[in-house]
């Protein structure tokens, strides 16, 4: 029997993931979210808490909300979550279990020319998702404050695509209320997600390269977590396949575990010697090169 390729592995798993995290599928008919007892626990990834199906929180979502709440609270469940999270699996939710991290990736399938975005331009760009992080999911919901002591959870609600496309579209759609109350704001958002989906069809996950604070939350943590991955120098013949085949621009043998890295396993698949391997954190061979363990 034939064994199926990592991709296909990989759309089946998302597949299910995306099932399993939003089975409130009577809320898509009724216009309404699901507030029972699991809305309260925080998922590994981005699916936003409105959409109609999901069946837990979104954790920037309610980290941001507790930061604007009266008084600011920190809601240490949540960032003790997103601390377990980085720290055994990491940005393996991002290329495994996130639907909004596969749509975009089902979107850079479509048939048309590609843009290359030259280094000089694409490396200050990465760190555009650690300022959407620090600035609009932790500083302006901890320190822009009203009268009364309150803030915005300001990454939904003015720049988050996928609260939009999974919970402010379907809400749209089979809610008159809330059909009949949209105005500018979900216009910008509307068309913001539009732009940000247009940008993902010429350049590869657009949205997890650029703005996405739950990946640069995540990639912060990419040295330390529990999941990685180790180049065997000694396997290694340099022919530079697993680097041309990395999506996210990263190169394996001198980066195996850089903060870009969403594990989603093209390289170990396209490694001729098998030089690339999933493992524990285990001490390298005093031997093996030192880029390596970069």
């Amino acid at each position: 029997m034939k064994k199926l390729s990592i991709s296909i592995k990989r759309r089946l798993v998302q597949l299910l993931s995306a099932l399993l995290l939003n089975l409130n599928l009577p809320g898509f008919v009724k216009g309404s979210i699901y507030t029972g007892q699991l809305k309260g626990a925080c998922i590994p990834v981005l699916n936003c808490y409105s959409c109609p199906g999901a069946l837990g929180a979104c954790p920037i979502g309610a980290l941001q909300s507790s930061f604007a709440a009266i008084g600011g609270k920190v809601a240490y469940y949540v960032l003790g979550a997103m601390l377990l999270f980085a720290l055994t699996l990491g940005r393996f939710f991002c290329g495994w279990l996130c639907p909004f991290g596969a749509l975009q990736g089902l979107l850079h399938k479509i048939p048309v020319k590609k843009l290359k975005i030259p280094k000089t331009v694409d490396r200050p760009m990465r760190y555009l998702k650690y300022a959407v992080l620090f600035i609009l999911v932790i500083g302006l919901p901890l320190f822009m404050r009203n009268g009364v002591n309150m803030s915005q959870p300001f990454f939904c609600k003015w720049l988050c695509p996928a609260g939009t496309l999974e919970g402010g579209v379907p809400l749209a759609i089979a809610n008159d209320s809330i059909r009949g109350a949209l105005g500018g704001q979900f216009l910008w958002k509307i068309s913001l997600a539009a732009m940000i989906m247009i940008a993902c069809v010429f350049i590869y996950r657009a949205f997890c390269k650029y703005l996405c604070p739950l990946g640069a939350f995540y990639g912060l943590f990419a040295k330390l977590s529990l999941y990685r991955f180790r180049v065997d120098g000694h396997a290694c013949i340099g022919c530079g396949k697993c680097a041309r085949v990395c999506n996210m621009g990263v190169d394996p043998v001198k980066t195996p575990n850089s903060a870009e890295c969403i594990r989603c396993g093209d390289c170990i698949a396209a490694c001729p010697v098998n030089a690339i391997n999933r493992e524990r954190i285990v001490p390298f061979p005093k031997n093996e090169k030192k880029e390596n363990t970069e």
